[in-house]
């Protein structure tokens, strides 16, 4: 009997599982928002030169959503580059019947920790500024979070996006453990 050996992650994930899936951008009618713009400076031979980063967020206010950075001499040069940035690192959300998201979750960035908390329907969005664009973009309508560590604006979206990544439907959960969705659900 042949046995397949299972390659698997740090961060315990099956290898297989870890394969993205690209999302055609041009397929979706995408909204975006600039969460912050900063002046930056790097200080050469002559003087300083300074420069404009820009934190895009693009979603589409259903079930997709992609963060991304800028940076140009000029602040409307840095935010197209921004917006491009993030239609390339879109990510599919799972979203429940009550468009809230399938289970509570931590996402993690650097040392910045943002808690996703499900909510019933009615109770909206309650999110600090930079988490509540990106739900509000992914098309998310009840839902709790609580930025824990850092409130680095980068950072706190970041880490939204990875903890959005990382929810499971109750669907996927039952095909990994071999079970019925009533099973899981129970």
């Amino acid at each position: 009997m042949l046995q397949e050996k299972q390659a698997w992650n740090s961060e315990g994930r099956r290898k297989d599982e870890m394969r993205h899936v690209i999302i055609d951008a041009s397929q979706l009618e995408l909204e975006d928002n600039v969460v912050s713009i900063k002046r930056v400076s790097k200080t050469v031979k002559g003087g300083r030169t300074s420069r404009f980063t820009a934190l895009v967020v693009v979603g589409d206010r259903n079930g997709h959503v992609g963060a991304g950075l800028g940076k140009a001499v000029e602040i409307p040069e840095a935010i197209r580059k921004g917006r491009e940035d993030a239609m390339k690192h879109l990510i599919s959300v799972a979203r429940d019947e009550n468009n809230s998201i399938t289970h509570d979750y931590i996402g993690k960035y650097g040392s910045a920790e943002v808690l996703l908390k499900r909510a019933p329907e009615g109770t909206g969005i309650i999110a600090g500024g930079t988490a509540r664009a990106v739900v509000e973009l992914a098309g998310i309508q009840n839902i709790r979070t609580k930025c824990l560590g850092s409130n680095n604006k980068q950072n706190v979206v970041l880490a939204t996006i990875e903890g959005l990544k990382a929810l499971k439907t109750p669907e996927e959960v039952a095909r990994r453990r071999g079970k019925s969705v009533d099973e899981i659900l129970a």
